[in-house]
């Protein structure tokens, strides 16, 4: 797939020569910063060294007082307390959390995580069924519950008091409970982009602070939550920077016994950044919901019995596998389901149906879809006698407003910018397809869609400090303390001009391996393009091209050197 190089905007350059000088690091790491709206020292040492003494005051949030006093009142009366999580990753690492805290507090603490094709996304009658088996007249929802309107007003009938923590699009109408949503309207709340297991944590922080308790055991649990922040694709700025960087520690000097267990099967070591736990940690959790219970996820990471950890891990790894094989079979179907449809030239959107697929891997299969076609994709499965499925986004088009304006043909929706669940009649699907593509093709009023290529600035290989006795270049360890990366601070991406190959090859029939030089330079670096073999061609003997890519390491025979991680490749006239 094509795509179209965008270049940050040039920043001041007074401004950039200032904080170069002072905090004595290269001119281009200060654009970088200016870049991401760090104009000054102060502002820079505190995105380098994020401190939790900068998290917000969790009762700025809506409805926290009510929230802990609610809770206050059910730890008094020795009420049980059901905490209902979504089956994703965010919803189980939310129940993982509040579970190991509020325990500390009340011993009378449940768990409940819905089944994924019985019951569907968000609160269910089975879940308010066991919540009165386990005697428990209060529910806690986690990463779900904001639309779950109807289900509150039943429950609530037969004496169940609800706390919503949620941080999805609530709907026109709140659900007649306590609800804690950043997102609501009326919450002014500092920070509206934390995780559902990100609003969890604020609620037990609220709770150590009206009880006096420190915060040390409380920061035990910020691996659930970095782990949270990753795999939800959350903007990682501001307060989630913040937890996600001291959750990485927590995960990297203090394992839990399961990511232990579980990075021995996957063959992965310590210590991990985040974009290891999105690949490495984040799949697996997220297999158990898709392919067994989201459930054996939670029991998992709260586990601190080594055998059940153990085979709990296998279980896990194995549903993994499961689903890579699942997925990429469903992968193939929905393309060429697609290379049929005589009318997908003329279309913005991608839509696909099989009554049989499996509903636990359709979102993941929307994502494989838009690296071939860039576009909003659905992909739906027949479950329950109703269409279900997920969708997909890219660019400026905000999926759950499109859907919002196509609801009048949905039972059920939700989601975010990029990505959303969906329910539909059957007899809806003709109707729908076309008021999906036409409020999206308003929505883009003309333009075409690309998919785009940041890049944040030009370099030189001469930049790049060579390696010296095996030590990794400065600029490494530098763009290294950027991390964690993730929307609102990706990795930087560089460019470099006027590259030859010394030497190409293909690995595995799909990715391109190089090394790399520039006449004004003796350094030669290795590259990697991970199915990128057809752009061996714009690497012939003698041609020059330009590169984007970003700085990685590579270990091998015991050495760890500097690699480019190939974004693109253009060739130069």
């Amino acid at each position: 797939m094509e795509k179209k190089w965008v270049f940050q905007p040039a920043v001041d350059g007074e401004l950039a020569g200032a904080l170069s000088q002072q905090l004595k690091v290269d001119l281009f790491v200060a654009e970088l910063l200016i870049q991401r709206g760090l104009r000054s020292e102060l502002e820079a040492r505190q995105f380098f060294r994020p401190s939790l003494d900068e998290l917000h005051d969790p009762f700025l949030m809506k409805d926290m007082d009510a929230a802990v006093n609610r809770i206050n009142q059910a730890i008094k009366n020795q009420e049980g307390i059901l905490l209902f999580g979504d089956y994703d990753v965010d919803g189980t690492t939310a129940v993982a959390l509040m579970y190991e805290q509020l325990i500390k507090f009340h011993p009378n603490v449940h768990y409940y995580i819905p089944d994924r094709y019985k019951e569907g996304y968000g609160l269910s009658q089975q879940g308010i069924d066991y919540a009165q088996a386990e005697k428990c007249s209060l529910i806690i929802t986690l990463d779900c519950g904001i639309k779950s309107n109807h289900f509150v007003q039943e429950a609530k009938k037969q004496g169940i008091d609800f706390i919503i923590c949620d941080h999805h699009q609530p709907g026109d109408e709140l659900p007649a409970a306590i609800v804690l949503d950043p997102k609501r309207n009326d919450c002014f709340y500092p920070f509206k982009e934390l995780s559902g297991c990100g609003v969890g944590f604020k609620l037990m922080q609220a709770l150590h602070i009206d009880h006096g308790t420190s915060f040390d055991s409380l920061f035990e649990s910020l691996d659930l939550l970095a782990l949270s922040i990753g795999a939800d694709i959350v903007d990682v700025t501001g307060e989630n920077r913040i937890l996600c960087h001291h959750g990485l520690i927590r995960l990297n000097q203090h394992p839990r016994k399961a990511f232990e267990e579980l990075l021995t099967l996957a063959g992965k070591k310590l210590p991990l950044n985040l974009t290891d736990v999105v690949f490495v940690i984040a799949p697996r959790v997220n297999a158990a919901g898709r392919i067994r219970s989201g459930k054996t996820a939670v029991d998992w990471m709260l586990s601190s019995n080594e055998q059940e950890i153990k085979q709990l891990a296998q279980e896990i790894h194995d549903d993994n596998t499961l689903r890579r094989t699942i997925d990429q079979s469903i992968t193939e179907e929905a393309l060429l389901q697609i290379t049929r449809d005589k009318d997908h030239p003329t279309q913005s959107t991608n839509l696909v149906f099989q009554k049989d697929w499996h509903k636990g891997v359709v979102g993941i299969v929307a994502s494989r879809i838009i690296e071939s076609h860039y576009r909003p994709t659905i992909v739906l499965t027949e479950s329950n006698g109703l269409l279900t499925g997920s969708a997909r986004s890219v660019g400026s088009i905000n999926l759950y407003d499109v859907l919002e304006s196509c609801k009048e043909h949905l039972t059920q929706f939700g989601g975010h910018h990029y990505a959303a669940g969906l329910t539909m009649p059957k007899e809806n699907l003709t109707a729908f397809r076309l008021a999906f593509d036409q409020e999206v093709k308003r929505r883009l009023d003309g333009a075409a869609l690309e998919a785009l290529q940041p890049i944040d600035i030009n370099i030189d290989l001469n930049d790049i400090q060579t390696v010296w006795n095996g030590k990794i270049p400065r600029i490494k360890k530098i763009i290294d303390a950027f991390e964690p990366f993730g929307p609102g601070n990706m990795k930087p991406v560089f460019c470099t001009q006027e590259l030859y190959a010394t030497d190409a090859r293909i690995l595995k029939e799909k990715h391109l391996k190089l090394r790399v030089a520039q006449a004004n330079s003796k350094l030669a670096f290795d590259a990697i393009g991970f199915n990128f073999a057809e752009k061996e061609a714009f690497t012939l003997k003698g041609m020059p091209f330009e590169m984007a890519y970003t700085l990685e390491t590579n270990e091998f025979n015991g050495k760890t050197n500097l690699q480019f991680n190939i974004k693109d490749i253009r060739a130069l006239e």
